[in-house]
């Protein structure tokens, strides 16, 4: 063999012992996305090998953008650099509904894994049960809906009590959040759910249904609780002003007010006997012990 062919079977025994030493560690395995409630948690399990050091894990993930404008660059995922957990939260970095190449690689002190690969798309996931709120106004029911994501449209179902069945369905677009329904039955009772979904065709389950009577247009939903502060207003503004009538009244009004008025004088009599009258009582009272012992004597 010649000297030449000699350095290239060296070069590469080295070369492979090199590559040995840095991928014996296995990649991990059965890598997938936790999606609930439009939140996006990719997920692994530990490589089935022995470590004498903390396993660590780094994340990547490639959208269309680093793909086509960034000639295939791969984007770090900030908070799942070298971490020792097995998940890592990727809501935020895939911000968009194009497809996503996402790899995670496991470490072990100066040995690294493979890349194990994933493809994900949100438009995949399912959407969370949006919230709703269900008010009356006159005889009009009013359904007010926060959902997630924003970019999805909403389906809500208005029917009769009893009458799910005959149930009228109102579609609303993804900048569209309230629902008027005019023109109801008074006195009748109607109930309503909702659901969002995706341009994707994904849709989320269906709220609980929300039952509300509809007072009329004669009773608006307003009316009895505007009274009731309407009357407290007033009562809480004449207590201020008698309050303050008492505190500020001059001397010579107030005794205007509370002056006491001379009795008359075919009262006068009346008052002196009863004076009397009281004064011989007494005396009465004082003399009868006496008399009682004297008879006893």
């Amino acid at each position: 063999m010649t000297p030449r062919g000699s350095r290239k079977l060296l070069l590469m025994v080295l070369l492979l012992e090199f590559t040995n030493d840095i991928w014996t560690l296995p990649a991990p395995g059965s890598v997938f996305m936790d999606s609930a409630h439009m939140r996006h948690v990719l997920r692994w399990t530990q490589p089935k090998a022995s470590c004498n050091s903390t396993l660590l894990y780094s994340v990547q993930y490639q959208g269309e953008f680093e793909l086509h404008v960034k000639n295939g660059s791969w984007m770090k995922t900030p908070d799942c650099q070298r971490i020792a957990l097995a998940h890592c939260d990727l809501t935020l970095d895939l911000g968009s509904d194009s497809d996503y190449s996402l790899r995670v690689q496991a470490q072990c002190g100066s040995k690294l894994s493979v890349w194990a690969k994933f493809q994900f798309n949100r438009n995949n996931a399912t959407p969370p049960v949006p919230e709703i709120k269900v008010t009356t106004a006159g005889d009009a029911l009013l359904v007010s809906v926060r959902k997630f994501p924003l970019t999805a449209a909403t389906r809500v179902k208005v029917w009769k009590n009893d009458e799910e069945q005959q149930a009228e369905d109102y579609s609303l677009p993804a900048d569209q959040e309230a629902l008027k329904v005019p023109d109801l039955q008074e006195g009748a009772v109607y109930c309503v759910r909702a659901q969002v979904f995706l341009k994707s065709g994904m849709q989320s389950g269906y709220t609980d249904r929300h039952c509300v009577s509809i007072t009329g247009p004669g009773a608006p939903a307003w009316k009895q609780p505007t009274a009731v502060t309407v009357t407290v207003v007033i009562m809480l503004g004449l207590l201020v002003v008698l309050f303050w009538s008492v505190v500020h009244c001059p001397p010579g009004s107030c005794q205007k007010f509370f002056q006491k008025e001379p009795l008359p004088p075919s009262l006068k009599g009346i008052s002196g006997l009863q004076i009397t009258i009281h004064h011989q009582g007494e005396e009465l009272c004082e003399e009868t012990p006496r008399l009682l012992s004297a008879a006893q004597t």
